[in-house]
């Protein structure tokens, strides 16, 4: 990891390009997908990167020569890698929300339904303490309904919003590619 004119590199050394690519791919060769360890490799490598620091990836090859086709692929994949990822998260994100809607109504529901049992089993209870004891215990159940969308909409779309904006850094990232310039025999 270099840092250079506001731009931090990530340095990955392979022996041929084809190494960077998924080999299970089927997709025709001008439209390739990232290797997926190669592409959490990348994101391990940003996670730890300042957050207002320029990302940029640098690829050099070791046993082959890289030529401005190569580079443009490699450039190519890995931009619509992050980008893919970026469009993941984000409907991650959105279902999180939708969920969470739908969770605080029923929460909301139940602590309604939670508050009129409380007030109907309180009366019917001859005894004041018990009364209060059951009554306090079903509205504390209300209650307990509404944590899970509390907890979506305080804390749990946090990482997901910061992965997103992780992915969108690395899909803007400047990637070079470089290799061996051999001699023919």
């Amino acid at each position: 990891m270099e840092e250079s004119a506001e731009t931090l590199w990530l340095d990955l050394h392979v022996a041929v390009q084809k190494q960077l690519f998924n080999s299970m791919d089927p997709a025709p060769f001008r439209k390739r997908d990232l290797d997926p360890v190669v592409s959490a490799y990348i994101v391990d490598w940003a996670e730890e990167a300042p957050l207002r620091a320029r990302l940029g990836l640098r690829v050099t090859l070791t046993d082959e020569p890289a030529n401005t086709a190569d580079a443009a692929l490699l450039r190519a994949a890995v931009h619509e890698n992050f980008n893919r990822r970026v469009a993941g998260t984000r409907r991650e994100l959105r279902r999180l929300f939708r969920d969470g809607r739908i969770s605080l109504a029923i929460g909301l529901g139940f602590l309604a339904i939670a508050i009129v049992i409380s007030e109907a089993v309180g009366g019917l209870i001859a005894n004041e303490h018990y009364a209060l004891l059951v009554q306090e215990s079903v509205v504390i159940g209300g209650w307990v309904a509404l944590w899970h969308p509390i907890n979506i909409f305080l804390y749990d779309w946090w990482p997901i919003r910061a992965s997103a904006k992780l992915y969108e850094r690395l899909s803007r990232a400047e990637v070079q590619l470089s290799g061996t310039e051999r001699a023919q025999p």
